[in-house]
């Protein structure tokens, strides 16, 4: 483009700019507040549409709202294009919100002009005939994140900054599991076409979101495919939503969260600072969409012979279900029987993919940044002096030493047990495979309720220890065991510090692992001890492997699940809910804490302890 051209363009857009001027404020507001009602709207009508079994005529009403509201947000992407100051900068910041208009635009010439909507094209290729309303619910959801982040950074809608970030999560918590009870009691949510009793969705709810696994129905046959869908999106968004809701929170309450807040924030994510919270966000989103594609990608063409599916749509949908049931250590199965269901019981390959990636949703996000991050390898080769940061190595280290624990113990003692009808070979994944999933991801390919009761109390404490801090799994956090082990170990050695990778722990840290410790063995005691109470008849065994099992979000059972009183489960849902927002979190929570003051201090005191 010439400069005469330029110039002529710059002053045809500033006198444009000068007549909307006055106007602009006006529109813009007006904008975001109907996009907020019609974004309502149509997520309403589009759970009405899904939920229920609806008559011609409602269906009418249904499809008029849709198209409405897509109508509508065409014309508010065109106005806020028009009002912009600088259009190409505005296209640049608002590029995905762009990709979908066009897609929408795309798709309403294809219905006038060839009678056909492009994603209803591919849902019937695929095989997926609700493709295209998923796809819709899709564009609502996102167009109404849009709106309340532009009133997020307006500061118009949080009255929540007087609270803490640890609050802001459990309340986040709570929520999705209300709203994902609401969904699952949906008629069209079950495979029957019946709704959901209360207790039934309130439970799955909470094991989805909370990512934990267990269940009181099938979810293979008891629900329809939407019914599995949202479980799918529960354990994604509840597996997400423990690394990065504080995150999210902070970039908005940033000015008002104070420097005790922002501490807490940098030192869950192990983050440099609160100013880089944006970026570690995005990685922890494209990090987490990387790793789940590539893992469907792998699950769909290992899942064996022996296998059929009705469709490739079907086939899809499975691949990206157990992909993301893996990475994010939910344990959620679409076959009766887990991944011990007889086409895949053997499909060895198939169980070393999905360990690979519980192993990496298990690492944490902190570490698979300072391992795999291109930026950071290139400034480990350039400066070989470099090496990873502690909280990596304590989390490599740690994952190593239990899989290799978690393998021969299961190796040892079920040889000749559940494993003694396979091969070498299998026998050797099958021990992998378990020892990676007890910890916290509760997959199973084999009967858990026939496990001798050595493993049982071996699997007990693998599952106590969980996955690494900031990943999708539970637990008390590998970090966490190797602390109180160090100080342990330097306290018997007679040491004042504790030391690792030549570099001395801060007793805040240490004060923290203990805090967490106790507080996770006092929850799981009182636990088990209400359900001895409840439930008696199960022996006490099964039932503290279920209550550890909940409260550390691991989803392995002995079978007791369904057959636990009204006061068991919710015995079960408490303890899946604590372990997954954390014991410390909750504390933070619920309380304020006190400030110290330096003014006097009290003597020593001098006792006997042992």
């Amino acid at each position: 483009m010439s400069d005469s051209l330029k110039r002529r363009v710059n002053a045809i857009r500033e006198r444009i700019n000068i007549r909307l001027f006055d106007s602009r404020d006006n529109v813009l507001r007006d904008l975001r507040t109907a996009g907020v009602l019609v974004s309502s709207l149509t997520i309403l009508a589009l759970i009405y549409f899904h939920g229920f079994h609806l008559t011609i005529p409602e269906r009418v009403v249904v499809g008029f709202i849709i198209k409405f509201s897509i109508g509508f947000y065409l014309l508010k992407y065109v106005l806020e294009f028009v009002y912009s100051f600088s259009p190409i900068q505005h296209l640049k910041e608002t590029k995905w919100e762009g990709i979908l208009m066009a897609f929408l635009f795309l798709n309403i010439l294809s219905i006038n002009i060839f009678d056909t909507e492009i994603m209803s094209f591919f849902g019937e290729l695929l095989g997926l005939e609700a493709l295209d309303q998923f796809f819709l619910i899709f564009i609502q959801g996102y167009f109404l994140l849009i709106v309340f982040l532009e009133l997020g950074k307006a500061s118009t809608f949080l009255p929540f900054a007087s609270l803490s970030p640890p609050a802001l999560l459990a309340i986040s918590f709570i929520i999705l599991i209300l709203i994902g009870t609401g969904l699952l009691m949906l008629p069209e949510m079950t495979s029957s076409g019946m709704s959901m009793p209360f207790s039934d969705a309130l439970f799955t709810s909470i094991s989805a979101s909370c990512v934990t696994g267990l269940i009181v129905v099938d979810t293979a046959t008891y629900f329809s495919f939407k019914g599995q869908f949202i479980i799918m999106m529960l354990f994604q968004l509840g597996g997400l939503n423990i690394i990065s809701f504080a995150t999210f929170f902070a970039l908005f309450t940033k000015k008002g969260i104070g420097i005790r807040h922002q501490s807490l924030i940098q030192a869950n994510y192990s983050n440099e600072s609160l100013t880089s919270s944006a970026e570690l966000f995005r990685k922890i989103i494209r990090f987490t969409f990387q790793i789940e594609a590539l893992g469907a990608i792998l699950i769909f063409f290992f899942w064996g012979a022996n296998l059929h599916f009705d469709s490739l749509g079907q086939r899809l949908f499975y691949s990206i279900f157990h992909s993301i049931s893996a990475f994010n250590n939910a344990g959620f199965s679409l076959f009766t029987n887990g991944l011990m269901e007889a086409p895949i019981q053997n499909s060895y390959f198939l169980h070393l993919i999905i360990a690979i990636i519980v192993i990496f949703g298990g690492l944490g996000f902190g570490t698979i940044r300072d391992i795999f991050t291109l930026r950071q390898v290139r400034e480990r080769m350039r400066k070989p002096w470099k090496t990873l940061s502690v909280g990596s190595r304590i989390a490599l280290y740690s994952t190593g030493v239990l899989l290799v624990l978690g393998f021969v113990v299961f190796f040892v003692f079920e040889f000749n047990g559940t494993m003694a009808d396979k091969s070498i070979g299998g026998q050797i994944i099958t021990a992998i495979f378990q020892s990676a999933t007890t910890r916290t991801a509760g997959f199973n390919t084999v009967d858990i309720g026939s496990l001798a009761l050595p493993v049982l109390i071996f699997f007990i404490f693998l599952m106590f220890i969980g996955a690494s801090t900031g990943s999708t799994g539970g637990g008390i956090k590998t970090t966490t065991f190797a602390l109180v082990f160090l100080s342990a170990w330097s306290t018997i050695r007679g040491k004042k510090k504790v030391e690792i990778f030549k570099q001395t722990i801060p007793w805040e840290l240490l004060n923290r692992a203990f805090s967490i410790f106790l507080f996770s063995v006092s929850v799981i005691l009182v636990g088990i001890f209400v359900l001895s109470i409840s439930d008696p008849h199960l022996g006490l065994a099964r039932i503290a492997f279920e209550e550890v099992s909940a409260f550390c979000t691991v989803g392995l059972s002995t079978g007791i699940t369904s057959e636990l009183s009204g006061v068991g489960r919710t015995v079960i849902m408490l303890s899946m809910f604590i372990g997954r927002i954390g014991t410390i979190t909750l504390a933070f929570a619920l309380s304020s804490r006190k400030k110290e003051s330096n003014d006097y201090k009290y003597p020593k005191a001098n006792f006997m302890v042992g």
